[in-house]
This record gives C-alpha cells, sequence and structure tokens, in this order.
C-alpha cells in the first residue's frame, strides 16, 4: 500500500460526520438545529419571518412567505378590526400554512382588533409599537395564540416574559420604518447571551444568509427580514416603489432627523427624496405652533405619524416615490432585482449552507492532515 493510500485512509478514519452528512444535507441539518425552537414556535419550515410592512404585507406576500417555508406576518397597523378579519381570511384561503398578525400596542382599537384575531383563529400575534399591557398578552394568550413582543433592551424582555410573551423579536436600528437608537449587532450581544426562557428572533439589517447564520450561532431562535421581501414578485408594491429599492444603495436608507427636544419624534428610516425635507418642514412648523400653545405635544406627535402614514400609503400604492415615504432598511443595498419569495429565502439557505459547507471542509482537511504524518511514519516503518 503506497503512502498515498495510506493517507487517504487515514483521512477516511479521521472524517468528523458520518458520509450523508457532507454538503447540502449537512447543512440543512445543521440550521435546522440551530433554529430548532423558532421552527417549534412558528410551526414554519424556516425560522424566516417576514417583518410587517404596513401595505406591503398583506395577504399576497404573507401567504407567499408561508407557502415558501417561512412564516409570513400580515401588518395590521393601518387596519380596522372588521379589514383585519377580511385580510386573516383571504390569507389563509392562499396558504394552508401559519402566518401571524402584528398589531400596534398604541392602537386605538387594540381591544377590537385582538377580538377579530381570536375570532379568526390566529395563533400567533407580535405585538409591536410599544409595551403592551399585562392584559393585553392575556387575552391573546386565553384566545390561544403564542404572542411575540418586540423588546429594545434586555430588562425590557425580562419584563415581557415575566408578562406572558411566548418569543422576543429584537430589532435593530439598520431596520426600515420606525427605529430605535442600537445597532442590531450591539442589541444581539446584549440580549442572546442572556434570554433562554423563551426564543429570541433578530431583526434589522439582515440581508444575506451569512448574516442569518451568525445570529442564529450567537444564540437566536431565527431571524426576521422586511426589505428584501419588498421586491418579491407577490409583493404588491408599485413598480415605482420597487425600481427605487432596486437602484438604492445601504448608504441610501437615511434615518430623520429629531429637530428640536419640544416635539420627540421617533426616527424613521427610509431613502432620502424630497418628501424627507417635507418632513423637516413639518417639524419646524408643529414646533412653532406647540410653542405659541396652539397645539398640545400629544396632538404634534399624531400629525408626525399621520404624516408617515399618508406618505407611506402614496408610496406603496399610488407610486409616488417623490412625496412619498420610502421606508426601506439598510439591507436595500442586497435588494438587487425583483425575485419570487422562494427563490429569496432559498437564497439565504444557500449563503448560509455555503459557509457551513466550506467550514466543515476545512475541518475535514485539517483533520485529515493532522493524520497524514502518522500514515507515513507508518508506511516507513
Amino acid at each position: 500500500m503506497s503512502a498515498l493510500t495510506d493517507a487517504g485512509a487515514a483521512s477516511a478514519r479521521v472524517e468528523p460526520t458520518p458520509s450523508w452528512r457532507s454538503g447540502a444535507e449537512f447543512a440543512r441539518a445543521e440550521l435546522d438545529r440551530l433554529w430548532a425552537r423558532g421552527r417549534a414556535l412558528l410551526g414554519s419550515d424556516t425560522a424566516i419571518m417576514g417583518g410587517a410592512m404596513t401595505w406591503v404585507s398583506e395577504r399576497n406576500l404573507v401567504a407567499a412567505i408561508s407557502n415558501a417555508g417561512g412564516f409570513g406576518v400580515i401588518a395590521g397597523g393601518s387596519l380596522s378590526p372588521a379589514a383585519l378579519a377580511a385580510e386573516i381570511a383571504a390569507t389563509r384561503a392562499l396558504t394552508p400554512r401559519p402566518f401571524g398578525v402584528n398589531l400596534i400596542t398604541l392602537h386605538p382599537e387594540l381591544p377590537a382588533l385582538i377580538e377579530a384575531c381570536i375570532a379568526q383563529e390566529v395563533r400567533h400575534v407580535v405585538l409591536a409599537g410599544g409595551l403592551p399591557s399585562g392584559a393585553t398578552i392575556a387575552r391573546i394568550k386565553a384566545g390561544g395564540a403564542r404572542v411575540l413582543c418586540f423588546a429594545p433592551a434586555l430588562g425590557i424582555a425580562r419584563k415581557l416574559v415575566r408578562m406572558g410573551a411566548d418569543a422576543i423579536i429584537i430589532e435593530g436600528n439598520e431596520a426600515g420604518g420606525h427605529i430605535g437608537p442600537v445597532s442590531t449587532g450591539v442589541l444581539a450581544q446584549e440580549i442572546l447571551p442572556h434570554l433562554s426562557e423563551v426564543p429570541v428572533f433578530v431583526a434589522g439589517g439582515i440581508g444575506r444568509g451569512e448574516a442569518m447564520l451568525a445570529y442564529l450561532e450567537m444564540g437566536a431562535a431565527g431571524v426576521q427580514l422586511g426589505t428584501r421581501f419588498v421586491c418579491a414578485y407577490e409583493s404588491i408594491a408599485h413598480p415605482r416603489f420597487k425600481q427605487a429599492f432596486i437602484r438604492a444603495s445601504a448608504r441610501d436608507a437615511v434615518a430623520s432627523v429629531q429637530l428640536d427636544p419640544r416635539l420627540p419624534v421617533i426616527p424613521v428610516r427610509a431613502l432620502v427624496n424630497p418628501a424627507t425635507e417635507r418632513f423637516m418642514a413639518l417639524q419646524r412648523r408643529l414646533v412653532e405652533r406647540i410653542a405659541r400653545g396652539d397645539l398640545s405635544l400629544r396632538e404634534g406627535q399624531l400629525e408626525i405619524e399621520h404624516f408617515w402614514a399618508g406618505a407611506l400609503r402614496r408610496a406603496v400604492i399610488e407610486g409616488d416615490i417623490e412625496s412619498g415615504s420610502l421606508m426601506a432598511g439598510q439591507s436595500v443595498g442586497f435588494v438587487t432585482r425583483e425575485q419570487s419569495t422562494a427563490e429569496i429565502i432559498a437564497e439565504l439557505i444557500d449563503q448560509a449552507a455555503a459557509v457551513l459547507i466550506a467550514r466543515e471542509g476545512r475541518g475535514r482537511r485539517r483533520m485529515s492532515q493532522e493524520g497524514c504524518p502518522a500514515a507515513g511514519r507508518d508506511a516507513d516503518g
């Protein structure tokens, strides 16, 4: 037997995993291990959630995400209870797979929206836009649904778990729309090592499978993506809105600026366009009215929210990309063309799998090399 044959035999003896776990099978098995808690909670093939985007995350996109093995989420923030019930029913007609509903905790009709979800037998409700009350969480759970809550800090995440949240979503300020002050990477480091009682999903700026894998290996149970799905074929966003995303880079998605501390506003990340300057002008006018006593702070903040809601609809539905709001996360730079939802999810998985396969290959080569000297000595002896 030659030294080369001996080396091959040594390599076979130290093979770190069974042969069936090579390549794609190994990578998928490893991904399934990493996001097992997320899949179990959601009931989906993967633990990739679709971020709820107002006017975008409706029946067509939500059903497409779920049908492709992800977990679609209806954006309920702009809907009345009756409209939400109709949207849930329409989504269910398009997919037999699990999906959820996102509700805004500050919505004036929140109790009725919750009842609509319960009546429609929704099994997952995502609460966003503020800290929910214990009564809100309890009512949703009593209606048979699991509750997922956004948490901007570890202390709040722990409080939400004590209140009964079944899962936590942490979203960094790379995300589109209303954002907090902390990046996804920092939030992940703050929360993932210290919160194990419930599954934690990471969101904000995730546009490729490598990043998804990194957060899973840090301890995340899954991820949530919004911006990547805007240009899916199944998305009803206006073609001009989609083209704005396709042309944009990460640096074009900029957070809005608060002009005056007398009017605190939550930053909104969007592509820069003439609406950006209109928002600045609106702030100036509102600050002046508040200073004169013509407007209360609460009324001023409501006008800000109405501005964003109307501007977003003009852009997404009507295609007015000049005066409408182009809310987008920094992952918009990874949106380079229209794709099917299934292709987007497959691409994310393939990118993550490529990292795992390459790592496994390096491990095999290293162990093989460690076995070669011994094999050579045996041959010489």
